[in-house]
């Protein structure tokens, strides 16, 4: 709290003092106690080297459901651990660990398999730490309710994935978790309606502009053409283009517009080919927003110019 008072409230003065023992905001001009009872959240004692800070430190890694026991639970010693036994003590070790794999639970044994396979498709697709988290989050619920039953388990992964990755707005297509996962995009598609309509999450329609910046990024086109297809996509915004059309299409068709207009051209194909959609899709998108916005008298203008 003390770092967000910066004066008195009684005189307006600024020449406070910090007790830490009694946990005590004073100001020095008037007296008056402007926090009390502060909690201290750092650790009451000292480290002089990382020896004695792992001697000292109380708790292990942080909780997280990219593990199957939330990284609580514990296993039976590993081969590392049994060197320097005997034949009879290493053999019982190897029996604990039989036993203890055999008595766990049928969700354990399949968030043990699914959340490597998590793990393995988020390398993939280069997705952060809070999305991987986020849909191992969303998996577990839906092992926990049962939704997994009759379906494959990749394939509830990948929808688990994309519902994480439309939560947090990291623009990743379907197209692309199938190449991930190997499951048919309709199938991921269809598991992801279904998982997020049975565990009650709320995901706002993707927002095409932030598809930009990658489409880009992989044609290799300047910041200005960047900026220039996202104000093209606020104006088809305003004029209702988007509602009811893919966001990969309209952002691909945005960023070929812009293109056009900057004299960077690239082929209807080659945008095609980054966004994942036909060339059939760019060419009926690049023709609304061309008659719509009015954006027909700027190319030929430029095609005059040339």
């Amino acid at each position: 709290m003390a770092q967000f008072v910066k004066k008195c409230p009684e005189c307006g003065g600024i020449n406070l003092f910090l007790n830490k023992e009694k946990g005590e905001i004073i100001c020095k001009d008037c007296g008056l106690v402007i926090e009390d009872r502060m909690v201290d959240f750092g650790q009451e004692w000292r480290e002089f080297d990382s020896d004695g800070a792992e001697k000292r430190r109380r708790t292990g890694a942080p909780m997280t459901y990219t593990q199957y026991d939330q990284g609580l639970g514990t296993e039976v010693g590993q081969k590392s651990d049994l060197y320097g036994m005997d034949v009879r003590d290493r053999n019982k070790f190897f029996r604990l660990r039989k036993w203890q794999y055999r008595i766990s639970t049928a969700i354990e044994r399949n968030l043990k398999l699914a959340l490597a396979e998590l793990k393995r498709a988020s390398s993939f697709l280069k997705l952060p730490k809070s999305v991987e988290e986020e849909a191992a989050r969303i998996y577990t619920l839906a092992v926990q309710r049962g939704l997994v039953r009759g379906r494959s388990m990749e394939s509830v992964v990948a929808g688990a994935l994309y519902a994480a990755c439309r939560r947090h707005e990291v623009p990743r297509t379907l197209d692309e978790l199938s190449e991930a996962s190997g499951i048919e995009k309709k199938e991921i598609g269809r598991t992801y309606r279904f998982v997020t309509r049975e565990l009650g999450i709320t995901i706002l329609p993707s927002n095409p502009s932030d598809y930009i910046a990658r489409f880009a990024s992989s044609l290799t086109l300047s910041a200005e053409t960047q900026s220039k297809s996202v104000e093209i996509l606020e104006k088809a915004q305003k004029a209702e283009l988007t509602s009811g059309r893919g966001p990969t299409g309209i952002a691909a068709a945005a960023l070929y517009v812009s293109a056009l207009l900057h004299g960077e051209k690239r082929t209807q194909r080659e945008v095609a080919d980054v966004a994942g959609v036909t060339e059939v899709t760019i060419r009926n998108r690049y023709k609304e927003l061309l008659e719509e916005l009015n954006l027909d008298k700027d190319i030929k203008k430029i095609k005059k110019k040339k």
